[in-house]
């Protein structure tokens, strides 16, 4: 079935992204008003809707943000909840112009598979969840469990090379989405469930006991997360990336949603060039001056969202860790805005 998935997405791939380049989603983006995005059915934290079934969530505002650079509004944008086996072949088809849904980039997708990874929006890695009561505080001590998870995933194939290296036996239990594999866990169906921890973090909330369930501390994977788009269409790829990366930008200088409007008068050349006062970047990407400023205005920069949807002022309340600034022990990086 996976390897029927990856070929009906390579060869929808193939065909789009010949006819993407010529089209240009970005022009399409305009003239039909607003960005659809391929978002989690239903990961707290990172996309998930709420009481009113809007999506809210930090992939969710990732999405904003690109809506927001592009038309000055985060609510032109459309959101389709999608599977781990749905994404690759809606985003292929055309079906969402962008891809911001928990997804590991790998060599095989930013390659053969005809899509292109803008940036990495959350480093994360893979991690597994089991009940206290069964007294394991380690992955080492997982031989002979029953592991529940996602098919479709990179987390498979890091499941079986795990056991293999460290020499353990295991029977893997496989469901074509996250909420099945979950309540199998949940109803003890198998012994751990496993996915990026981020994902454990939220499953953990949902879970009818909570405290009753432990991650355990080994990350056994690298996942680098974030939006991809399809090959063949540069100009569209540069909006999603740098999209991201003014949110990156905003953090490091210090411009926050409450300050932004008082920084349009800062003598710093860094933040004047951000926010438009200087130069004609956004005619490179083919947006308006003010599109960095738009993006914060309405979401803030990346620190704020991190905090708001998956951070301490969220019910996750994860660490920013390797998400934290590169020059304060994190990876999160920014090319410079000149």
């Amino acid at each position: 079935m996976k390897t029927t998935i990856l070929a009906a997405s390579l060869a929808a791939a193939t065909l789009i992204s010949a006819a993407g380049a010529e089209a240009g989603t970005l022009d399409d983006i305009k003239s039909k008003g607003f960005v659809q995005c391929g978002v989690s059915p239903a990961l707290t934290g990172f996309s998930a809707p709420d009481a009113t079934g809007t999506y809210q969530g930090f992939d969710v505002d990732v999405c904003r943000a690109i809506a927001t650079a592009v038309f000055g509004d985060p609510n032109k944008i459309k959101f389709t909840p999608l599977s781990a086996k749905e994404r690759f072949t809606a985003l292929a088809s055309g079906e969402v112009d962008v891809l911001s849904r928990n997804t590991t980039w790998t060599m095989t997708r930013d390659t053969s598979q005809g899509f292109k990874f803008a940036a990495i929006s959350y480093y994360d890695g893979q991690g597994f969840i089991v009940r206290k009561g069964i007294g394991v505080k380690s992955a080492l001590e997982l031989a002979g469990a029953t592991v529940c998870t996602e098919t479709g995933t990179t987390t498979e194939l890091n499941l079986a090379d795990f056991f293999h290296t460290n020499k353990l036996d295991y029977k893997p239990v496989t469901f074509g989405n996250n909420d099945e594999a979950v309540k199998a866990y949940e109803t003890g169906r198998c012994d751990v469930y496993t996915t990026d921890q981020s994902g454990l973090y939220a499953i953990r909330l949902k879970l009818t006991n909570p405290d009753e369930h432990v991650i355990l501390p080994e990350i056994i994977s690298k996942e680098p997360l974030g939006p991809l788009v399809r090959q063949g269409d540069d100009p569209w790829f540069n909006v999603v990336k740098w999209s991201y990366f003014a949110l990156l930008t905003a953090e490091e200088l210090g411009v926050t949603k409450a300050n932004v409007d008082e920084m349009l008068n800062s003598p710093n050349p860094e933040i004047r060039r951000l926010l438009g006062k200087e130069g004609t970047f956004g005619a490179g990407i083919g947006l308006s001056n003010d599109w960095a400023y738009n993006e914060i205005k309405a979401l803030g920069n990346y620190g704020e969202i991190f905090d708001k949807d998956i951070g301490p002022s969220s019910p996750l309340k994860i660490a920013r860790g390797l998400n934290a600034q590169w020059n304060k022990g994190g990876l999160q990086y920014a090319p410079p805005i000149r």
